[in-house]
């Protein structure tokens, strides 16, 4: 099935490992919360279990270096398209509060991105993220 947008998850690509998955996990949390039509019904296997949904479209993980982060931000802004980012600051804190609170602190001119995810259509998807490479 082809979808009419695209999910990807863009991290940058010197980070340690378990930064890499932490910061996907949570720019997929917002993406989620932001678009909440795109998780679907509940999983149940042969036994009856349930499970949680999951998204119901596949999605992208790319990686870039600190400079072109910066700039599929930037992009991403300029074309009024909504992005989760987390700022490598916030790995000094431990709570969504405190996480917010650094945030506040940095705009799009001096917030060191180390990840971001978009959900939008196809084609502007690519635009934006155009020069980030498969995340391997």
């Amino acid at each position: 099935m082809i979808f009419d947008t695209k999910i990807a998850v863009i991290l940058r690509d010197d980070l340690a490992v378990w930064q890499k998955l932490n910061v996907a996990a949570f720019l997929m949390g917002g993406i989620a919360g932001n678009a909440p039509q795109i998780i679907g019904e509940a999983y149940r296997d042969a036994a009856g279990h349930a499970y949680s949904s999951l998204p119901i479209q596949p999605l992208i993980i790319l990686a870039a270096d600190q400079a072109l982060l910066s700039t599929i931000q930037h992009r991403a802004l300029r074309r009024q398209v909504r992005v989760a980012l987390y700022i490598e600051e916030m790995f000094g804190t431990n709570h969504d509060a405190a996480n917010r609170a650094m945030f506040a602190r940095f705009g799009p001119d001096n917030a060191k991105p180390v990840g971001l995810a978009l959900r939008a259509e196809r084609k502007l998807v690519d635009k934006i993220t155009d020069g980030a490479r498969m995340h391997t």
